[in-house]
């Protein structure tokens, strides 16, 4: 486990950043939304990405420039199943893809947590792809890893998508390994099959999450 403060380049504006990560089908929503419940504030890559391949999105147009109008459905969304597998099957699709989003995400989730820290006592920027790339880790002050086994993750995976079982291991085969989430974390939360354990655990980082902010703050006055 890291446990180790982050040199930061981010303003004091920005507030006391938790970054919150984890494998596909790990948990990663319902932790954020336990934290949000404790009075955190949440900003969720993911979210912002659908925004911007929902219908009228930001990124459609270069989407649809690079990779032609067969990925776009008719509703002027991404066609998101088409893309994966193109992804998938080509890594250089996925960074001509990733080239395209990431800058709006970035600058999108920028803007989204300066207004968030005004308010909340702290905030927690969700970033599925924290560990894979380095860029991220600047912006947070804190990593928490939200841990599962790789059966769980397939069980849950399958639960909520069409999925087969070797389509989500292919996912997770992209993905940072869990040796590696673990060994970048500050703080790690097990989510497997103890509700209540998950509650206490989360309840618990919350207040050292509000202590670290309100200390952070008492020292930039």
């Amino acid at each position: 486990m890291a446990n180790r403060s982050r040199a930061s380049s981010r303003s004091e504006s920005s507030g006391f950043i938790v970054g919150l990560t984890g494998g596909i089908g790990s948990g990663k929503t319902t932790v954020s939304s336990a934290l949000q419940a404790h009075g955190a504030a949440v900003v969720d890559t993911d979210l912002i990405a659908h925004a911007l391949t929902a219908p009228g999105g930001a990124a459609m147009p270069a989407i649809a420039e690079q990779f032609g109008p067969a990925f776009v459905q008719p509703d002027g969304a991404l066609d998101r199943g088409k893309m994966r597998a193109v992804a998938f099957a080509a890594p250089a699709a996925k960074q001509r893809l990733e080239a395209i989003l990431h800058p709006l995400i970035r600058t999108i989730s920028e803007q989204e947590t300066a207004r968030a820290a005004l308010s909340a006592p702290y905030v927690v920027l969700a970033i599925p792809l924290l560990i894979e790339s380095g860029k991220w880790r600047e912006r947070v002050d804190r990593v928490l890893v939200v841990d599962c086994s790789n059966e769980t993750q397939i069980a849950r995976v399958r639960r909520r998508s069409n999925l087969d079982a070797d389509a989500v291991r292919k996912v997770i085969a992209q993905q940072a390994t869990r040796a590696a989430r673990l060994d970048a974390a500050d703080d790690v939360v097990v989510n497997e099959s103890d509700a209540a354990a998950l509650r206490r655990r989360i309840a618990r980082l919350h207040d050292l999450y509000a202590r670290l902010a309100a200390a952070g703050r008492r020292r930039s006055v």
